[in-house]
């Protein structure tokens, strides 16, 4: 860890931070056996994925250089007491195979379609963190009837939704930081070939800077109920996230009109790691919006 403290600038609490809660969330985790998990072939790639309980089936889409189980390894215990719940790893991710496909939110949108193909899932409750939210905005524009809820946590659907500093932060990344990080043992553990570590690492690097927007029209025509949580120093710019729950129709006088069918949870004194290890609220959320 101590290449971590020897870095200068604003990479250096991000990424603080980010390995402090790899390493506090697996060392917490509750262990949980998938009661299947395998690769499927989708768009010229390999995904894994695994799948917990029974029930109405969840997706979950885990956060930039994170695995299924850096990201959701508290959540899937208690979800999978009553649905069926099935993680993914995107491009180049935990199992998933590093691949030289173009890394953009619209091929991993198609994946998570063509692996609830594959599982023969017709439709699904997705939920996203951080870069998986923006993967599940994308998914909710490309594939509508695939979808019946949605949860963003702590993301968002365009650059300009991050706070500068966010952004400033993606463009300071280096391929060398990461090396011998929590992240890179992860990543070890799991990969199917150990020696597309630096490859992976440069493609997000990348990926991550790269400026977008799906479009304020296309946030407006998702039909389907949205959960927005997000902790009120994450990162996400919150004048711009007012500005997408009232895209979704959120933010009226609800004494004097229906109660949107979408809602907004701003979880205080959080921040965009933090948000994540606080289990019981973000379960609260979930259990009360898709019940």
């Amino acid at each position: 860890m101590k290449k971590v403290f020897n870095q200068s600038g604003i990479l250096r609490p991000v990424l603080i931070i980010t390995l402090l809660f790899i390493t506090m969330f697996q060392s917490n985790a509750q262990q949980s056996k998938p009661v299947q998990s395998g690769y499927a072939p989708v768009n010229g790639i390999k995904v894994y994925y695994e799948v917990y309980g029974e029930g109405k089936p969840i997706v979950l889409l885990h956060g930039a250089f994170m695995t299924i189980e850096g990201n959701w390894a508290q959540i899937i215990p208690q979800l999978s007491k009553t649905r069926k719940v099935i993680a993914l790893e995107m491009q180049g991710h935990g199992h998933t195979p590093y691949s030289d496909r173009p890394l953009t939110h619209a091929n991993m949108a198609r994946d998570v379609e063509g692996v609830m193909d594959y599982l023969k899932i017709d439709s699904a409750d997705v939920v996203g963190y951080s870069m998986g939210g923006s993967v599940a905005y994308k998914f909710a524009i490309q594939s509508p009837k695939r979808l019946k809820k949605l949860v963003i946590i702590s993301s968002t659907y365009k650059t300009t939704g991050w706070n500068p500093e966010i952004t400033a932060a993606f463009k300071s990344f280096k391929p060398d930081f990461f090396d011998k990080t929590p992240m890179h043992v992860a990543y070890d553990s799991v990969a199917p070939d150990k020696t597309k570590w630096t490859k992976f690492i440069e493609q997000m690097i990348v990926f991550a800077p790269q400026p977008f927007d799906f479009g304020d029209d296309n946030i407006a025509k998702i039909t389907a109920p949205v959960l927005i949580i997000a902790g009120d120093n994450d990162g996400i710019d919150k004048v711009e996230l007012a500005k997408t729950y009232k895209l979704l129709g959120g933010g009226v006088a609800a004494d004097m009109a229906p109660m949107p069918k979408s809602h907004l949870a701003i979880v205080p004194a959080q921040s965009h790691v933090g948000l994540m290890m606080q289990t019981d609220v973000i379960l609260g959320y979930l259990n009360s919006f898709l019940k």
